[in-house]
C-alpha cells in the first residue's frame, strides 16, 4: 500500500501536535474491510515508542541510539501494511516523582542523592551506602528480591516519561499512523499504561520486576497474554530493545514456554528496535535464544 500523501519521513524526527482530523480523513479515504472481518488476524505490539526514548537529548530524556530511525521504519511499516493489520497495541511507560528507580528514592549518609545510571546493590543497602527515604522495609526487600528472582541490580534512571510531560507521549508521527489505521480498518487501538507503581520497576509491558500484589497492576497481565491467542501473527517492536522489549518477550516466553503454537506466531521486527548503549552484546545473545525458542526475526521490508 502506498504511503499517505501527507506523510513525510522527516516528520518522524519532529515534535508537533498530530493532525488527527486530517489523518482520520485520509484513513477513511483509503478504507478497506473492517478489521473485525479479518480471517487472518495480525497484531502489531508497540513497546514504549515515546518521545523520551526516541528523540535525541535534551528533548529525549533517556535516548535510545537509532530509535528515530527505528520509528521511521515502524511508521512506514504500518502504512504499507494497514490493509492486513488487524489491531495495534501500544504501551506507554508512565512515571511519577518518587519511584524506586529514581534519585529521589535514595540518599547517602551525607544526604546526597544518587546520580542517574548509579547501580544500587543489595549489599549497598545492607551496609547503609544508600538508604531509602521512604518505604524502608519494602526497599530493603526489593533489592534483595530483585537480585534473587530477576538476577538484576537496581539501576537509577534519569527522570523520564513523567506523567504530564511531552516526553511521555508517543512519537507524534506514530500517533498519526495509528489514527490512520483506525480509520482505514475501523479498529480501536489498545493503550497499555505501565510503570506507575512507585515501589517496583516495570520493564515488561506485562509484569513488574518484583510483584506488588496490593496494586491492581502489580502482577502478571494474564488478560493481555490470553488476548494474544486471538491472533495468527504477532509483530512486536519498540524501545529499548535491551530493556522493555526484551523483558516483555521474556514474559511471553515464561507464560507460553510450553506452547509452541503461540510462540511460532511471534515476529520480532528486528530493524525497528535498538538497545541502550552498553547493553548490545548481552541483548543480542538473548535475542538469539528467542529465535531458538520459535520467535522469528524479520525485517520491516519483509512481506507480511
Amino acid at each position: 500500500m502506498p504511503l499517505p500523501a501527507y506523510y513525510r519521513d522527516t516528520d518522524v524526527g519532529r515534535i508537533f501536535d498530530p493532525d488527527f482530523q486530517r489523518t482520520y480523513q485520509a484513513g477513511l479515504a483509503d478504507q478497506t474491510s473492517p478489521a473485525n472481518d479479518d480471517k487472518h488476524r495480525i497484531l502489531l505490539w508497540l513497546v514504549d515508542v515515546q518521545i523520551d526514548f526516541c528523540f535525541p537529548a535534551p528533548t529525549g530524556r533517556l535516548t535510545v541510539p537509532n530509535a528515530l530511525e527505528d520509528t521511521c521504519r515502524t511508521v512506514e511499516w504500518i502504512y504499507r501494511n494497514t490493509p492486513v493489520i488487524t489491531h495495534i497495541a501500544a504501551s506507554l511507560d508512565t512515571h511519577t516523582p518518587f519511584q524506586i528507580f529514581y534519585p529521589s528514592w535514595w540518599q547517602a549518609a551525607d544526604g546526597s542523592h544518587p546520580q542517574p545510571f548509579t547501580v544500587i546493590t543489595a549489599e549497598d543497602v545492607r551496609k547503609g551506602k544508600w538508604r531509602p527515604v521512604t518505604e524502608v522495609k519494602w526497599s530493603a526487600y526489593y533489592v534483595e528480591e530483585l537480585e534473587r528472582s530477576s538476577r538484576k541490580q537496581l539501576m537509577i534512571w534519569p527522570y523520564h516519561c513523567m506523567e504530564g510531560s511531552a516526553g511521555r507521549a508517543l512519537v507524534p508521527a506514530l500517533s498519526e499512523a495509528i489514527m490512520y489505521h483506525s480509520a482505514a480498518r475501523m479498529a480501536q487501538p489498545t493503550y497499555l499504561v505501565k510503570g506507575t507503581i512507585a515501589q517496583t520497576e516495570y520493564y515488561s509491558v506485562l509484569e513488574p520486576e518484583v510483584k506488588f500484589p496490593s496494586h491492581p497492576d502489580g502482577k502478571l497481565n494474564e488478560a493481555f497474554l490470553k488476548f494474544l491467542r486471538e491472533f495468527d501473527l504477532i509483530y512486536i517492536c519498540g524501545q529499548a530493545r535491551s530493556h522493555c522489549v526484551l523483558e516483555t518477550i521474556h514474559s511471553v516466553l515464561r507464560y507460553y514456554g510450553d506452547n509452541p503454537v503461540v510462540l511460532n506466531k511471534m515476529r520480532f521486527l528486528d530493524d525497528c528496535s535498538s538497545s541502550i548503549a552498553g547493553f548490545e552484546e548481552s541483548t543480542e545473545r538473548q535475542i538469539a535464544q528467542f529465535a531458538a525458542q520459535g520467535i522469528k526475526l524479520v525485517k520491516s521490508t519483509d512481506p507480511v
